[in-house]
């Protein structure tokens, strides 16, 4: 009756308080022990040794009082120690517990750096998310207002709240992050309400970041020009795009396969970003050079009138874009060709 109502007194005490009582216990006690039987434990160490054993239940057994003073203060362990352990090792149970509740539900703050915000879960999210993963196999970061995480994995990380405000954004660290994917809500079939929801975040990421790649989706091209004063690195098309590629499969047939290849790392040639090497001084050197590897340059950021321009200098801050397979994508990095 006594250890229950100990125990149930013991839980409810501040977890520090339960900690620092049971260091106390450990060291008092190891030290009555040494001062009670000297011999059978001739340092402090084989004191703390068999007191740890003692209240933790394991008792190897190697150390054991053998005076009356010494066994009865080892009763006074078994009552009071082993009692007051289990509550510290059941606090620390919970608190793991806690901690993994607290993550599910996106209410722990994400801190790191070169990872990827994605705002807004969907169907197009998860594609995102595993495509992700396919190319860089970076640290995720999903803020959305659902009451769990949608996915659990070790490197992605979930962030509850409205990604307007400046507080959810700055539990997903935006400041430290590489890019930003803002998807537009499919729960809001106005466009035009989509769109402008997609524009009070990304003026909401700017405000906070303005140096962060920001890749916005917006339901109707002709809404690009509100985003005017935001700065947005890239739009993507949700509606429009796919009809467009639908149509022009319609006219040239297998066109939809090479944008699918394209726009996915899974299978065959892909576009991959190679940056200026030190001996590449015109686009005409980095173009040759490239192919004899294996690989086609076709753009220098979002321009692709490399064709045109060759013979033109490339400037340091160039982004180089080619299409190759991931083999002669890695053969490139480990010849050291991004620089």
């Amino acid at each position: 009756m006594f250890l229950r109502m100990f125990i149930k007194k013991a839980v409810k005490m501040n977890t520090a308080f339960i900690f620092y009582a049971s260091l106390v216990l450990v060291g008092v006690s190891a030290v009555i022990m040494r001062v009670i039987e000297p011999e059978t434990f001739p340092t402090l160490f084989e004191a703390v040794w068999w007191v740890m054993t003692t209240v933790t239940t394991v008792g190897y057994g190697d150390y054991y009082p053998v005076s009356v003073g010494g066994r009865i203060y080892a009763m006074f362990l078994y009552i009071i120690g082993i009692g007051l352990i289990g509550v510290v090792i059941g606090k620390f149970v919970d608190g793991f517990a806690e901690l993994k509740k607290r993550r599910e539900e996106g209410k722990l703050p994400y801190q790191g750096q070169n990872h990827i915000v994605i705002i807004g879960w969907s169907q197009k999210a998860s594609y995102a998310v595993a495509e992700i993963i396919e190319s860089e196999k970076c640290e995720i970061v999903i803020i959305d207002k659902l009451p769990k995480a949608p996915v659990i994995e070790e490197y992605i990380h979930y962030i509850q709240g409205d990604a307007a405000e400046e507080e959810v954004l700055r539990n997903a660290d935006i400041t430290n992050a590489k890019a930003v994917l803002v998807f537009s809500d499919d729960t809001i079939h106005d466009s035009l309400l989509a769109d402008g929801k997609s524009l009070i975040i990304a003026s909401s990421i700017e405000r906070m970041s303005t140096d962060i790649h920001t890749t916005v989706e917006i339901k109707k091209e002709e809404h690009i020009k509100n985003f005017t004063h935001v700065q947005v690195d890239e739009f993507v098309l949700s509606h429009e795009a796919v009809s467009r590629m639908a149509v022009r499969s319609a006219f040239t047939k297998g066109i939809a396969g090479i944008y699918s290849q394209l726009l996915s790392r899974g299978h065959g040639d892909n576009l991959y970003e190679i940056f200026v090497h030190a001996n590449w001084h015109t686009y005409r050197e980095a173009f040759d050079a490239l192919l004899q590897e294996g690989a086609t340059l076709i753009a220098d950021g979002n321009r692709m009138d490399i064709n045109r321009r060759l013979d033109e200098p490339i400037s340091e801050e160039a982004k180089l874009l080619v299409i190759c397979d991931k083999a002669v994508y890695e053969k490139l990095k480990g010849k050291e060709w991004a620089g």
